[in-house]
């Protein structure tokens, strides 16, 4: 149930990290296979396919921002893909994860796999309209499967006006939602294809502004 080796040996080279994170990575997808019979963290058939469907994917947002250290994450739910950038940047110096999350129990998860792992995370059970305008200064604000774009521009409009970079992976509905968007919103965007799935996209928001502003 935690994933094919093959799977695994396939995204750690992609990944190119130390050994020491690569068995906190382990360490994660034990945690979440142990927790999921009891919190239901995940859509339960992905846990086959733990390291393509979650980890990879999660970890493909490090090389779109590859000089952020200061990151946070909204929805954070099992750590994807909050955590899981948490793990695999503990080495960087500097670098720091928030993870807002408004679910107790899923933030009693977070707040254990962190510790165990030893990722620079700091857990924020909030939620997110009462947390985003103490967070300004952070270099990216990310989320998955949390909301449509135009829901997920309100929330962090304060960030993408003052220079952070939001990172939105979507599915195949990106280009409707970015249609949607544009109705209220003035952004500018790449739509980067997904490393984990052909029709899936991340859009990559650097500035931000109201259609009657």
């Amino acid at each position: 149930m935690a994933g094919k080796p093959d799977d695994r040996a396939r995204v750690l080279a992609q990944a190119n990290v130390s050994r020491e994170t690569a068995a906190a990575l382990d360490l994660y997808v034990e945690q979440l296979r142990r927790w999921q019979s009891v919190k239901n963290l995940v859509g339960p058939a992905t846990l086959t396919e733990v390291w393509t469907r979650h980890i990879a994917d999660a970890l493909q947002l490090l090389d779109l921002a590859p000089d952020a250290t200061t990151w946070l994450d909204l929805g954070s739910g099992a750590g994807i893909p909050g955590l899981i950038l948490a793990i695999a940047g503990r080495d960087r110096p500097g670098f720091r994860v928030d993870l807002i999350e408004s679910n107790a129990r899923k933030c009693a998860f977070l707040t254990e796999v962190a510790r165990l792992t030893k990722a620079p995370a700091h857990v924020r059970n909030v939620r997110i309209e009462d947390a985003i305008g103490s967070l300004s200064g952070v270099a990216v604000v990310c989320a998955r499967a949390l909301a449509p774009l135009d829901q997920l521009l309100a929330w962090t409009e304060p960030l993408l006006t003052t220079g952070t970079i939001g990172l939105f992976p979507k599915g195949r509905d990106a280009q409707t939602e970015l249609t949607e968007a544009a109705q209220r919103w003035r952004f500018v965007y790449d739509l980067v294809p997904s490393r984990t799935e052909s029709e899936a996209r991340v859009v990559r928001v650097t500035t931000l502004s109201r259609v009657d502003s």
